[in-house]
């Protein structure tokens, strides 16, 4: 998979590369003009866009990438602020990442908006016995729809973004509830449990004791 990083401070874009190579090709711009030409030229599948970009502002990046080009766009920026999230996701990227991040997540974020894009069909497939509908929000179990909460249903498809890969607890609690949450881990453990007990077997969600969780699919 080819991931283009517009990023110009370099020891961010130095670390966010090492991290990807080993599973992506990766090529970096640091300016926002020349990352808008290497969609065109290079045609990459996914984009990790900065906004504080020192030629152009990160937010009209996306909006020329978006004018462009279907990839995805997922944001990664030290700017946090609810007004930047919102408006990078208005104007078409489809994932926003706040600095600082860990790769792993990261990660997972990159196969999850990728993952969005296949057709309906093939996602489905690989979800076998388990398949969630992201668009209709809608999970089903050998066929059968399972009634899931709203967060329920954010946290069973974050896990399932990247299957067998551990998420450890404070990413999980970030990304599913709130980018700066610093409540009780319980919160999580009890939503995991209440998803276990609708999957009706627990081993769809391993715990990894001292570090977090996992999606395991279970075939029988």
């Amino acid at each position: 998979m080819k991931v283009l990083l517009i990023e110009d401070d370099d020891p961010v874009a130095q670390s966010i590369v090492a991290s990807l190579r080993p599973e992506f090709e990766v090529r970096r711009e640091s300016l926002g003009r020349e990352g808008i030409a290497a969609v065109k030229e290079w045609i990459p599948e996914v984009v990790l866009l900065d906004l504080g970009l020192p030629d152009i502002d990160g937010l009209e990046v996306a909006r020329e990438i978006r004018s462009l080009s279907a990839v995805p766009i997922i944001i990664v920026s030290a700017r946090g602020d609810e007004l930047d999230r919102i408006i990078g996701l208005e104007i078409g990227a489809d994932d926003y990442v706040v600095k600082p991040f860990s790769q792993r997540e990261l990660i997972a974020r990159i196969r999850a908006v990728t993952r969005r894009g296949r057709p309906q069909e093939q996602v489905e497939e690989s979800q076998s016995r388990l398949r969630i509908d992201e668009r209709t929000r809608i999970v089903t179990l050998d066929g059968s729809e399972i009634a899931l909460t709203a967060k329920e249903f954010d946290l069973l498809n974050f896990l399932c973004s990247d299957p067998g890969t551990v998420f450890r607890r404070n990413d999980i609690l970030e990304h599913v509830w709130d980018v700066d949450w610093y409540g009780t881990t319980k919160t999580l453990d009890a939503h995991v449990a209440s998803i276990r007990k609708k999957l009706g077997d627990q081993r769809w969600i391993e715990a990894v004791r001292g570090v977090g969780f996992r999606f395991v699919e279970v075939k029988t």
